[in-house]
């Protein structure tokens, strides 16, 4: 166990990200996400509830939403577990967040910007295959050129950041490698590079936290264990499930197989059916 809260829990991550004492980390992180596109000044955080999201025992977290003061909306979600079509239930969220901007009576459809970021702490198939980082944005499918910037969601598949501590090369890399190894380091690393890492192990060190932070920070260590468990046993499960069925189907194929050699030698279908048990019309399906 290392020095520092795992962010990867529900607790953990809204303790780095979604506070406003520790606004700044935020604003760090994101600037530093779309460094080179745009800066991002000042930011309000607002209730996810405002999104119909809520957090379930499956490792869902709907973790934070706010707006920047240029006038974008950006949703960050952290996601544990894999589930059926999550690439198309970020899509949805977002969407809903530019839908919630209608007004009515008139209304000229001019719209603000709403990102979506998923840390996702698993590979899913529908994106680009080994790609950390994928971002959707509305573009001409010829020419590859955005036509808005009103919708943008950025897929970061954590599993595929295999970078160590002295290949990152600049502050984003940075943000991702301590983000992925927080737990078990015992020391913060790249605080000669920037000050905001120091700031970072402040917040997150364990021995700071006070009782009653603790204890939440316990509840939710205890929650993400518990689904890592379920995920495990489900898996275990499927394995055991299939390699049950690849035991029986290999009997089945030898008990045939014995019959075949059974019928080339001439013995009677009967004479077949009893030795192998077979019925009538399997030993007939093999003739």
């Amino acid at each position: 166990m290392g020095k520092f809260i795992n962010p990867f829990t529900d607790w953990g991550f809204k303790h780095i990200f979604g506070q406003e004492i520790t606004k700044e980390l935020l604003l760090s992180f994101l600037n530093d996400l779309f460094a080179g596109e745009f800066q991002i000044a000042d930011l309000t955080f607002k209730n996810p509830g405002q999104l119909g999201m809520s957090k379930d025992s499956r490792g869902v977290v709907f973790d934070i939403y706010c707006t920047t003061l240029e006038g974008k909306n950006i949703i960050v979600e952290m996601q544990n577990r894999a589930q059926p079509h999550f690439i198309d239930r970020a899509l949805y969220y977002t969407s809903r967040v530019i839908v919630d901007q209608g007004k009515r009576g008139e209304w000229n459809y001019c719209l603000t910007p709403v990102y979506t970021i998923c840390f996702m702490n698993f590979i899913d198939s529908g994106l680009t295959p080994g790609k950390f980082r994928t971002d959707i944005v509305l573009a001409d499918r010829d020419t590859g050129c955005q036509q808005s910037d009103k919708l943008r969601i950025v897929y970061l598949m954590l599993p595929l950041f295999t970078k160590e501590e002295g290949d990152c090369r600049n502050d984003f890399e940075r943000w991702i490698y301590v983000l992925k190894n927080m737990s078990t380091l015992e020391r913060m690393p790249f605080l000669a590079q920037n000050a905001v890492f120091k700031r970072l192990a402040e917040i997150s060190d364990l021995t700071m936290l006070s009782r009653e932070e603790l204890q939440k920070y316990d509840e939710s260590i205890k929650v993400m264990r518990d689904t890592y468990a379920t995920i495990t046993y489900e898996r275990q499960k499927g394995w055991a499930e299939g390699r049950a069925e690849g035991i029986a189907e290999g009997k089945q194929e030898g008990i045939a197989s014995v019959a075949r050699n059974m019928l080339q030698r001439g013995m009677p279908n009967e004479d077949v059916c009893k030795f192998t048990g077979l019925s009538r019309e399997e030993v007939e399906s093999l003739e």
